[in-house]
């Protein structure tokens, strides 16, 4: 469905370079072409059926847009604002499919960035091949007792160097791993000794074992599963950065990373949700009148504009601390996952009962057409929960407030 976009009116962007607003033009382009044409059925698609978007994700890696954060050494577009820029490419993902933009954000922020910390070689041999799309990156964390808890007490994936210090033999269980099923390589977090490290593992590598895809209610498009490592032997050549113990900090600068792209993904979904209802509030009538003419729903709808502008400039302001070479931008990459996260799901609630019963239908009987905000609603609540729950977005606006002294 093709809608006016209220932000082209309403929101002036003063913070972002030119190169950013550049890069969010084309991606705007690509995604209408490329995304929009697919989302209905991606949105509503079946995980174990209908698969991974690989049309999709061809598109996109032939279109040059995995470069947008990335050097030029590797076939980047060697950006200036690199965060900046790729925050703004996945709300415009985000505007058509949040699947799409998840797996976006697992690709090139996760995956990418991971290998972008990694040596010369590593950089030439992966993520050369991650930026131009010949290959589907996946990054790990995650474990079945662990999610958001990365201390070394809860990890339980584990990484033992062999005598001869040529190779490492990794075992363990990681869960929720997105883009798995069809990844060639997953950035994998485990325990060395005492220490933290991460390992770039090739998925075809004997031992490793991608789990049936999780049917989920939301982000059908992006697939996760879980992945077991059993006695993987994995060269020393692929321990990232080529330093043993240094995982927890990678670990920690690539997800404060993706914590923008996702609240940038959650713009993108609440100005989706936004534009329809304010197209539908504008154009239903009810007892003689458009709806748009009672009250409640104009001000609602100035609430809800006042905070996309928000939502927008928090996410922008974090992802240009993030390029001004400050690895964790916080409280800002916080805020912005908080806030973008909570907004996208309260606007999609909004847009449901906008819409009445069109917004509670997935599928539409007469014409078999896909209701206009039901998957909106669906997708928008992962979002306030992976790459480090809400919860914890809090504790880490708290832990800048009061210490860690007081916070912990």
């Amino acid at each position: 469905m093709i809608v006016q976009r209220q932000s082209d009116r309403l929101y002036h962007d003063l913070l972002s370079p030119s190169e950013t607003i550049d890069a969010r033009l084309r991606a705007r382009k690509i995604a209408d072409d490329i995304v929009a044409p697919r989302a209905a059925a991606i949105a509503n698609g079946d995980e174990r059926t209908d698969g991974f978007p690989r049309d999709v994700f061809g598109a996109l890696g032939s279109a040059g847009l995995f470069g947008v954060g990335f050097s030029a050494d590797v076939g980047g577009q060697d950006l200036a604002h690199p965060a900046a820029a790729t925050a703004a490419t996945i709300e415009e993902l985000a505007y058509h499919s949040s699947s799409i933009a998840a797996v976006f954000d697992v690709h090139c922020i996760l995956s990418g960035n991971a290998l972008n910390q990694g040596t010369d070689d590593q950089r030439q041999r992966w993520l050369r091949k991650i930026v131009s799309g010949e290959i589907v990156g996946a990054f790990a964390t995650t474990e079945p007792e662990a999610s958001s808890d990365l201390s070394i007490e809860a990890l339980q994936t584990v990484a033992t160097e062999t005598s001869g210090g040529t190779t490492w033999v990794l075992n363990g269980r990681k869960r929720w791993i997105s883009n798995s099923p069809v990844a060639n390589e997953i950035v994998v977090l485990a325990r060395t000794g005492e220490r933290m490290s991460m390992f770039i593992v090739d998925t075809t590598l004997p031992g490793v074992k991608v789990g049936t895809p999780d049917r989920k209610m939301g982000n059908r498009g992006q697939l996760t599963a879980d992945v077991t490592f059993d006695d993987v032997h994995v060269d020393a050549a692929e321990l990232l950065g080529g330093v043993e113990g240094q995982g927890l900090r990678q670990a920690l600068a690539t997800l404060t990373y993706g914590r923008i792209g996702i609240a940038a993904a959650g713009v993108g979904m609440a100005q989706r949700a936004f534009d329809l209802m304010v197209e539908h509030l504008s154009s239903r009538r009810a007892f003689g009148r458009v709806i748009g003419a009672n009250q409640h729903w104009q001000f609602l709808l100035a609430d809800r504009a006042t905070e996309i502008e928000n939502a927008r400039n928090l996410y922008l302001k974090a992802a240009l601390r993030l390029d001004d070479g400050n690895p964790f931008p916080e409280p800002e990459a916080a805020m912005a996952k908080l806030y973008g996260t909570r907004l996208s799901v309260d606007i999609a609630r909004d847009a449901v009962q906008a819409f009445g019963g069109f917004g509670f239908a997935r599928e539409l009987g007469d014409d078999g057409s896909p209701g206009p905000v039901e998957a909106l609603y669906r997708d928008s609540k992962i979002g306030e929960i992976y790459e480090g729950t809400n919860e914890i977005q809090r504790w880490v606006i708290a832990r800048q407030i009061l210490g860690r002294e007081v916070a912990g």
